[in-house]
């Protein structure tokens, strides 16, 4: 087999006795020496279920590399469970994992001269970390997901991750007793696997696998399938194969590539999440993408998909009626997706799919033609206006409505938000306004599922609207804008928003508008102060000094 052309292998250099001599150390022997050496990372970790049984699904992949004539050394970098860390100020940390994830793959790779890397992730910012580091160093890569988990049981009704954030709400709101409540919170999670619905851990292995880094069904395996273990061997395989093609992920990560990711995506009714994600792999992939161009996606592609939070179904639902290569290639015959882009099979898109059994829509409605769709277009919207300059991101669904305007209720920060909400400050017709918690300000962009949810937990909806500098989970639904910029932090209008200001919000021209006179803002503008800082060392710091901003995909290697 041929050695990778771009790694350059220090133990085929005699002036290299010492790495020589550490590999045999590690029980390399003289065959060894001379085959392709695969660095397997894997964020598996005990403390969060989306990532505990990766390390075991990285030993497999280790196992049958080494049987397919190459060298697995599998090596571990971070994780933050979003789960645990949602609503605490251990949320600040999880945009920043993304980037230390990224960071650090590219560094062992590179520093240890491995000719391929196979990435085994699991957790919603384990994904986008692991295609950033495979693009920046341009060697043969394949990213395997752990897979979506089982859904909880409770009174004959399925739950998520979902389900325990918003039976708070509803617990707050005097609708189910302390008793029900905890029993919801045992029940909600059975097992290891991502979060159940279309939140953003299995709207980023879905569009993953279509954008062609990932082998067909790996998103849509769940984590405790027996069929997940099988893809060990097809991944071995695929990487022998992409080392022999000297395949790499720039030949396969392409515009096409990443609108067919995009398009995926809004079929689904996936994440907000993935516009951060999408424009930090086109950066690190010398792409030229940007939000007019998710917009561009968005308007002429279909929501198809009855799927969680603003739906029915789970991941695990889409595996039961063909899994993800079956909605690609109904998306693919329709004519959204490109079919002549590379993947790592070795073949193209539409070459993986012709075998790929064609979808059914009669007895199942998790997935519907396009002449029944959900809505005509996409979920993800950008939106602009005084509010947004450069540029904010809705989901919207259709199920919330396509305008709304109400009078502001502001907050500094999600702690303040939540108390606000609970203590019931927030009524019908309010538009919440949550600031200071974007990418310098937060920092870290934390998500707002806990304030979401509990306006959902409490009744209210569609009848109030959110709007925030930081991010959203995937898990969040209801009438939503995020990803608003400039964030305060930077001087931008959401910072000069007053609590009685009203706000108007139209998914029919996307716009989002403060409704104060121009020189009002400016003697607002005139008056404010940037607040300093909420840290003066350690990584939130240097993540808060580097950071892009939202429109610019939150990348840390810009400025």
């Amino acid at each position: 087999m041929a050695l990778n052309k771009h790694s350059k292998r220090l133990t085929q250099d005699p002036s290299q006795p010492a790495s020589q001599a550490m590999l045999y150390a590690v029980g390399l022997t003289d065959e060894d020496m001379n085959k392709p050496q695969i660095g397997i990372a894997s964020t598996g970790y005990d403390g969060n279920p989306c990532n505990m049984h990766l390390n075991n699904l990285a030993q497999e992949i280790k196992k049958y590399t080494n049987l397919n004539d190459q060298v697995g050394l599998t090596f571990n970098t971070i994780g933050v469970s979003d789960g645990i860390s949602m609503g605490t100020s251990g949320m600040n940390y999880s945009l920043a994992s993304r980037d230390i994830i990224a960071d650090s793959m590219e560094t062992v790779v590179n520093a240890q001269s491995y000719d391929g890397l196979v990435g085994v992730v699991g957790c919603d910012k384990n994904m986008p970390g692991a295609i950033i580091a495979m693009l920046r160093l341009n060697r043969p890569s394949i990213m395997v997901y752990g897979g979506t988990i089982a859904s909880g049981k409770y009174k004959g009704r399925k739950l998520n991750i979902v389900s325990a954030f918003e039976a708070l709400g509803q617990k707050v709101a005097g609708e189910i007793d302390e008793k029900e409540y905890r029993e919801i919170i045992k029940a909600a999670i059975p097992g290891a696997g991502a979060c159940g619905g279309m939140y953003t851990a299995n709207t980023m292995a879905s569009s993953i696998e279509c954008m062609g880094l990932a082998l067909p069904f790996n998103s849509s395996i769940p984590a405790e399938n027996p069929n997940k273990l099988s893809e060990a061997e097809r991944t071995a395989q695929a990487m022998k194969n992409l080392l022999e093609l000297d395949l790499k992920p720039k030949d396969i990560v392409t515009k096409k590539s990443i609108e067919n990711a995009i398009a995926i995506v809004n079929a689904l009714g996936g994440s907000t999440n993935a516009v951060l994600h999408y424009l930090a792999i086109a950066y690190a992939a010398d792409i030229e993408f940007t939000l007019e161009d998710f917009q561009r996606v968005s308007d002429r592609t279909p929501l198809i998909a009855d799927l969680k939070p603003s739906g029915k179904y789970l991941m695990e639902d889409v595996h039961g009626i063909g899994g993800t290569p079956a909605i690609m290639k109904y998306l693919l015959e329709q004519g959204f997706l490109h079919g002549d882009c590379m993947t790592v099979t070795g073949k193209t898109l539409a070459e993986n799919l012709a075998d790929v059994k064609v979808m059914e829509f009669e007895d199942q409605d998790v997935i519907f033609p396009k002449d029944k769709a959900l809505k005509s277009s996409g979920n993800l919207q950008i939106l602009y206006g005084n509010l947004a300059e450069k540029g904010a991101v809705a989901k919207i669904s259709g199920n919330e409505g396509l305008k709304f305007e109400g009078k502001a209720v502001v907050y500094d920060g999600e702690q303040a938000a939540n108390t606000g909400i609970s203590n019931g400050e927030v009524n019908r017709g309010d538009v919440v306004v949550i600031r200071y918690v974007g990418p310098k300000g937060g920092p870290g962009m934390p998500e707002m599922l806990k304030p979401t949810s509990l306006i959902m937990g409490a009744g209210l909806g569609k009848s109030v609207a959110l709007i925030t500098d930081g991010r959203f989970s995937g898990g969040t639904h209801g009438f939503v804008v995020g990803h608003i910029t400039p964030e305060a932090q930077d001087g931008g209008l959401i910072g000069l928003v007053e609590t009685g200001d009203t706000i108007a919000i139209s998914a029919v021209d996307n716009s989002i508008t403060l409704q104060v006179s121009e020189e009002e803002i400016a003697e607002r503008k005139a008056k404010w102060i940037q607040p300093p800082l909420k840290h003066n060392k350690g990584i939130l710091f240097k993540y808060a000094r580097s950071v892009a901003s939202a429109s610019e995909g939150c990348v840390t290697d810009k400025y």
